[in-house]
């Protein structure tokens, strides 16, 4: 199922930020990525409704299986296209950039070729 890249973001940084901290909340999100209070609000609920988080009754936020699954492959994406864009010589700051919008459009072809390029089978 294909899920909009504004999912994928908040899900992505879910999982980047539990490596992180212990326990991640709906104001760490906001922090990490600048959103309101409302906005970060409206997506947990949706995310929640769809199943791909948990939210604790202290408001810890947990990612389910699926959840999971969506966040992972899209940060695998950002870290193997941000490794290829240093590899051409393009900062790692703007590549971390460029990476995070071309994880969400890059096809699963295009990526298990930049895998191979890379060695990172």
């Amino acid at each position: 199922m294909k899920i909009q890249e504004s999912a994928e973001n908040y899900l992505e940084s879910i999982l980047k930020l539990k490596e992180e901290l212990s326990r991640v909340r709906a104001i760490d999100i906001v922090n990490e990525l600048g959103f309101s209070k409302p906005s970060v609000s409206i997506a947990m609920k949706n995310l929640k409704e769809n199943g791909y988080i948990n939210i604790s009754d202290n408001g810890s936020i947990e990612l389910t299986e699926k959840g999971f699954e969506i966040a992972n492959k899209t940060y695998i994406k950002e870290k193997l296209i941000t490794k290829l864009l240093v590899s051409f010589g393009v900062s790692i700051e703007q590549a971390k950039i460029d990476a995070c919008k071309i994880e969400h459009v890059i096809s699963d072809e295009s990526i298990e070729c930049i895998k191979k390029q890379l060695n990172e089978e």
